[in-house]
């Protein structure tokens, strides 16, 4: 028995899947849920979402990735080759706090061969083999992208364009979590999770600026400066 059998989210995904299946009878592997359906509730994303995976044998033998509301649920497809989604899964990306929980929280709708298994199994293996360098090297990418929208928000705040530096001020939010997650090995399961968890949600200009710069001096202490020389760069230490 589906708990979720009477949630309209679980029914027009089940009806994707099958559409799915029966149209890409040799190319689709896998079909899976991830998101709030996933783990049973409606946090972080209403109860007019569904988050689609669709793991294809070969790359482009499924159908294309795509996003429309079907019945009043909006569904977001994404399609990947099983290969390359495994690839993914065994790498620590700047991005790997708001990806992860793709990897290791997803509700199977079709997997015959126990693929998902193996993504998530994949997926632990890569965490128990990474070094703290590992995540750390991660943390700076996305500290320059956190350092880069809050310099902006700043100026585009100074020059009183207010909404372009609001929109700022919120990537700027979003990359600091992501840095936190990185140096905490810590996921999230949204954007707003992961500003929501840290703390970063309300933060203002100021705050935002001084999470930017503690989290720096933690980088710099680990051995990853945020600043560096020009054969630094060259050379891409």
């Amino acid at each position: 028995m589906n708990p979720y059998q009477d949630d309209p989210r679980w029914t027009v995904a089940e009806r994707v899947a099958d559409a799915a299946r029966r149209r890409f009878p040799a190319g689709v592997l896998a079909v899976a849920v991830h998101g709030p359906l996933a783990h049973g509730d409606d946090d972080g994303g209403g109860d007019g979402e569904v988050g689609l995976l669709v793991a294809t044998y070969r790359a482009g033998s499924g159908p294309a990735p795509a996003t429309r509301r079907v019945d009043g649920v909006l569904v977001d497809l994404t399609v990947a080759a099983a290969d390359d989604y495994l690839d993914q899964a065994r790498s620590i990306s700047p991005l790997w706090p708001l990806t992860a929980d793709r990897y290791v929280t997803t509700r199977p709708l079709h997997d015959p061969t126990g693929w998902l298994r193996a993504l998530r199994d994949e997926h632990l293996g890569a965490l128990a083999r990474a070094r703290p360098a590992e995540f750390t090297g991660a943390a700076r990418q996305a500290w320059y992208r956190g350092w880069a929208a809050h310099a902006r928000a700043a100026r585009l705040a100074a020059w009183y364009e207010t909404d372009q530096a609001l929109l700022m001020l919120g990537e700027a939010r979003l990359a600091a979590a992501t840095v936190s997650g990185l140096l905490t090995r810590t996921y999230f399961r949204d954007p707003g999770d992961a500003v929501r968890r840290t703390g970063l949600a309300g933060a203002d200009m100021t705050e935002v600026g001084a999470v930017l710069k503690r989290q720096a001096e933690e980088l710099a202490g680990r051995g990853r400066l945020v600043d560096g020389t020009v054969d630094d760069l060259l050379a891409g230490a």
